[in-house]
């Protein structure tokens, strides 16, 4: 049996209904809100926080299982150091300018919170535009610097990838109750 392939309308209906589940659950954890997290850069409520550890927690064990009963095959990306911190500097920068990551914008512009539209969604557009013009100049060098193939902290550490994922889960898992019952 191979990796389950999905085409077509069925993988446009898939991608359809899932982004409406996440947007869902973004709402309801109330992280569409501009003030929730400036909050959460203040450390003032750590709710943005915990919907990114619970994120990584079923993203990780979700993928890694379904890659176990072969429904899904990993495509891992090249650790490329120099990519990864400009990707993460131009992320951090956008959120902390915008209040808002590209999933949270666009779950905020469908809640009807024009910010979302005109802050997030056109800065995310001139943001797109102004990489695209620089990519040229950088994509042979810069985002090439410190290629370390493809990596993954099981292979890093030669091991079965549930010997990794089961304390994380345990860590961050119990980090989030303690945060819950903190009411952080």
């Amino acid at each position: 049996m191979g990796p389950l392939e999905i085409t077509g309308t069925a993988r446009l209906v898939l991608g359809f209904v899932t982004g409406i589940l996440f947007g869902f659950i973004l709402q309801k954890a109330q992280v569409t809100k501009y003030d929730k997290i400036v909050a959460f850069f203040a450390l003032k409520d750590l709710t943005v926080l915990k919907v990114m550890l619970a994120a990584i927690l079923s993203g990780m064990v979700g993928v890694y299982f379904l890659h176990g009963i072969d429904l899904v095959n990993l495509h891992i990306k090249p650790t490329l150091l120099g990519a990864n911190i400009l990707g993460g500097l131009i992320f951090g920068v956008g959120m902390l300018l915008l209040g808002f990551c590209p999933g949270t914008c666009v779950a905020a512009v469908g809640e009807g919170k024009l910010d979302g539209l005109f802050r997030g969604i056109v800065g995310i557009l001139i943001g797109a535009a102004l990489y695209s013009e620089v990519y040229p100049l950088i994509q042979n060098n810069f985002l090439k610097m410190g290629d370390y193939g493809k990596l993954t902290v099981p292979t890093l550490l030669d091991m079965n990838p549930w010997l990794v994922i089961v304390p994380v889960v345990i860590i961050l898992g119990g980090s989030l109750v303690w945060l819950d019952h903190k009411g952080l």
